[in-house]
């Protein structure tokens, strides 16, 4: 068996970088590799005085700050296996997570022990805080405040390294987003997140320890802990984190700490261009990566326009560690495509109508994307049944549509859930809110089906106006020019905004629901 653990990546930075800055902190404090793994190690062993062992569950709520990296290295330091937890999540779906993840303990920051601390109690989880406490704890008895991770540490000796684990252990339990039924536990390993972390920095793109990298995308998601975290670490970069993520303050943290990559989802990208004209200046990036949700191809022209700078955009998903394929510059860029697969990993495209094998459609047909390569996911934690028809023939299958092109560029099309069959006919959202996202007074678009008696389901158009002047017939008209007749909304509704989930993807079934009705 061979031995790998994810936390070398922190270890190891702090053996080559020990005096770089790792990351600069929400209040700007700047703390070095060396330092940084020292207070992992001394985490470590407070989670150890806790009980924590080799191949325990530790369910993390932290957010974007130097205690999600110091708490998700010290329990992978432990071997122990890490479930971040979304902070959009109410007590009850957190308390979900805990239960079907078998947590042995939850760790929150204090700014989230309201929501972690109920589904705690809810569930009998133990729990220990990090962070300063809320100024209304201390009027409380000293019996009822939660055991502090900082003063257990404190008081014993910290670890002297990290645990041995099999590369095939599981390393991290990501919760996808339950957009078909109950969240499901992805088991993702050592060697899948250390190998993702790698290429990602080492294949994909021009990289160097130099590189400034800003940490906007929530650490609980998948993005943002291997593409942000991960990959940063593994290049002795600099990671500035942002907690809450606005286009005015991640402009004005870019300018400040120098940032030269920007990792990000389409809706702040477009939160970025809302605030260009009210900023002095503009950060000169590097390098720009878009991922998590389809970046409509209007924002990434306007993007290039105002920044000067393009957007690679790649795909992925929790079960794939999360980089599966991307534009990069070996094999160069192509609007609309999400790239060619990163190195050692196969992206197909299979017959959808055939789950209990792969058969692959012609180049240029539609199908189902299907990925296999080290990315791919151990399978789905309690779930034989739903690990069963994810993984056929050594392939994951995606749920998710897409082409490959003879270049070998992959377009992805839609969802196989989100796809329109409106009299019959196929729509494809994404194509519909392609073109929709071009009209000048349109901001944000989100198309979706809506029940209708006599053609099964109908086109509807969700906007939110940049201008708020445009009325729901003059979309309709200008789109009717654009789209074929099976294609163009006949149904516009106005929003303040769109709903969106923990990644920052537009949720398509909030807005059924809504509008179904």
């Amino acid at each position: 068996m061979t031995t790998l653990s994810l936390a070398t990546v922190l270890a190891e930075a702090a053996r080559r970088h020990p005096d770089k800055v790792a990351i600069v902190d929400a209040g700007g404090e700047r703390i070095s590799y060396r330092d940084l793994w020292a207070q992992t190690r001394a985490y470590a062993a407070g989670l150890r005085e806790l009980g924590i062992t080799a191949g325990d569950t530790v369910a993390v709520m932290i957010p974007n700050v130097g205690d999600f990296p110091r708490v998700y290295y010290a329990a992978l330091a432990l071997g122990a296996r890490i479930v971040p937890v979304s902070l959009l999540l109410t007590p009850e779906e957190v308390g979900y997570v805990l239960t079907d993840s078998q947590a042995d303990l939850i760790v929150t920051h204090s700014a989230f022990l309201q929501a972690g601390g109920a589904a705690a109690k809810a569930t009998g989880t133990r729990l220990v805080n990090v962070g300063p406490l809320p100024a209304e704890l201390p009027t409380e008895p000293a019996s009822n405040r939660p055991a502090r991770l900082e003063e257990i540490s404190a008081k014993v000796e910290p670890l002297v390294t990290y645990a041995t684990t099999q590369a095939e252990d599981v390393a991290v339990i990501l919760y996808t987003s339950g957009t078909t039924g109950k969240p499901k536990g992805a088991l993702l390993t050592h060697l899948n997140l250390v190998m993702n972390a790698a290429v990602n920095v080492f294949d994909v793109h021009p990289l160097t320890g130099d590189d400034v990298v800003l940490g906007c995308l929530p650490l609980f998601h998948t993005f943002g802990q291997t593409v942000g975290m991960n990959a940063t670490f593994r290049l002795g970069g600099t990671l500035v984190l942002l907690p809450r993520f606005s286009g005015e303050a991640a402009i004005e943290l870019m300018i400040r700490e120098n940032v030269t990559i920007f990792h990000g989802v389409p809706t702040m990208y477009i939160g970025l261009l809302e605030a260009a004209p009210k900023a002095a200046v503009l950060p000169k990036l590097k390098l720009c990566v878009s991922g998590g949700a389809s970046l409509p191809v209007a924002v990434l022209e306007k993007f290039a326009e105002a920044f000067g700078s393009p957007i690679w955009e790649g795909y992925g998903l929790s079960e794939t560690s999360p980089t599966a394929t991307t534009n990069q510059p070996v094999f160069g860029a192509k609007p609309g495509t999400v790239g060619h697969p990163i190195w050692g990993v196969d992206v197909e495209i299979a017959r959808p109508e055939i789950p209990e094998r792969i058969e692959f459609v012609p180049t240029g047909e539609l199908g189902e994307i299907v990925i296999r390569g080290h990315n791919v996911f151990a399978g789905y934690l309690n779930r034989p049944e739903a690990t069963a028809e994810a993984l056929v023939d050594g392939w994951f299958r995606t749920g998710d549509l897409g082409a490959k092109d003879d270049e070998g560029f992959i377009r992805i099309v839609d969802r196989t859930k989100d796809l329109v069959i409106r009299g019959g006919f196929n729509v494809y959202p994404r194509e519909v809110e392609e073109v929709l996202a071009r009209h000048p007074a349109i901001q944000q678009v989100a198309v979706i089906g809506v029940p209708d008696a006599t053609l099964g389901e109908e086109i509807c158009a969700v906007v939110v106006l940049e201008d708020k002047g445009l009325s729901e017939q003059e979309l309709i008209e200008w789109s009717k020019e654009r789209l074929g007749k099976h294609k163009y909304p006949r149904q516009v509704r106005f929003a303040e905004a769109l709903p969106l989930g923990p990644s920052m993807k537009v949720l398509k079934r909030e807005l059924r629901k809504q509008y179904s009705e």
